[in-house]
């Protein structure tokens, strides 16, 4: 007999109210209590979304995230100033009310300094919803080679003369912060890795090649950072999202 199960890759559309706060707080016109008042509210909202619907697995819906990678470049320091453009640079195309959309990739783009963790990424996101449902709680993750993005050849050469040395960093954190979630009583996690298939087209494929690595050598290499991120945690189940 064959058995499935469903569960929202990670992201739900953060509620206006919300975005509001964020832009709010960041002006100076709420305190960052009021503004925790305001994201939990969101978290359980997204999780009784997910309740209601009948799923045995659910997520925060990255509400306390600007991008569901952010929270790397929030808790570690060097890879200097960024916007949410960092992240959504590029050629899209959207359905006939919102229409194609392109972003350059940003010109100051680039780790510039050493990476030094500040806090762990995701454990005050895991621990709130640990503890605001019955359901299996699923957290999500960066795979490793997805921050390629934050590398430049340019801007990056005086502190990781070279994408290994960087990747290698990135690995260790990631790795980090995978114990502590296990620690904290994680089963379930994800690797976040879209990068993966925008390799399948060759105007994406690219910007990837450009950094110095050939096609095979990011399959060969992005998976064995991904399974060095993994580990062996007995009982912990790894989703892998592309």
């Amino acid at each position: 007999m064959i058995t499935a199960h469903a569960d929202v890759v990670g992201s739900l559309l953060r509620p206006l109210e919300l975005l509001k706060a964020r832009e709010d707080v960041a002006a100076g016109l709420i305190t960052p209590r009021e503004f925790k008042i305001i994201e939990d509210r969101a978290v359980d909202a997204a999780v009784a979304l997910q309740e209601e619907a009948g799923l045995e697995i659910v997520t925060d819906g990255e509400m306390r995230r600007l991008s569901f990678q952010s929270q790397m470049v929030e808790a570690v320091s060097g890879f200097g100033e960024c916007d949410l453009d960092a992240f959504l640079w590029g050629e899209w195309q959207g359905d006939q009310n919102v229409g194609p959309w392109s972003k350059e990739r940003p010109a100051s783009l680039g780790v510039v300094d050493k990476l030094t963790r500040k806090r762990h990424l995701s454990s005050e996101e895991f621990v709130y919803l640990r503890d605001h449902t019955t359901l299996v709680p699923k957290i999500t993750l960066p795979s490793p080679s997805l921050w390629v993005n934050f590398w430049s050849a340019e801007l990056s050469l005086a502190v990781y003369p070279t994408l290994e040395s960087f990747l290698a960093d990135v690995v260790d954190i990631l790795r980090d912060e995978v114990a502590e979630l296990v620690r904290l009583g994680a089963r379930y996690i994800q690797l976040d890795a879209p990068h993966y298939a925008l390799m399948l087209d060759a105007s994406t494929r690219a910007f990837y090649e450009s950094q110095g690595w050939s096609l095979e050598r990011w399959l060969d290499q992005g998976v064995e950072m991904d399974n060095a991120v993994i580990g062996d945690f007995p009982g912990v189940t790894f989703g892998f999202h592309l």
